[in-house]
């Protein structure tokens, strides 16, 4: 890995890991947003929603194979495993203080 992974996005992680829905909620802010593949997520209740078809739901587990900061964006390569998505892809994720404002998946 490039850089130390931020509290914020390990908390996403582990809790994606440990499928505890509350805990990957709490890692975004109340306004929070999350953008995978140009659908659009706003909020904790939308995030929730999101977790139940493409993320927790599905069993993800995901491994960071490398994450970097520029410009105020810590972006990370991730790899995916569980019952939907499997591979590789992007996360660029917005930090507000402790907790997510922003994850765009590409």
């Amino acid at each position: 890995m490039t850089n130390a992974v931020p509290q914020a996005i390990q908390r996403f992680i582990d809790a994606t890991n440990s499928g505890d829905r509350a805990a990957l909620l709490a890692a975004f802010t109340e306004t929070g947003s999350l953008t995978d593949w140009g659908r659009h997520f706003n909020g904790r209740a939308e995030i929730a929603r999101w977790d139940e078809t493409d993320n927790i739901g599905v069993q993800s587990h995901l491994t960071i194979l490398r994450v970097e900061e520029a410009g105020g964006t810590w972006r990370a390569r991730i790899s995916v495993r569980g019952n939907g998505y499997n591979g590789e892809g992007n996360m660029a994720f917005t930090l507000d203080d402790d907790r997510i404002s922003r994850l765009v998946i590409s």
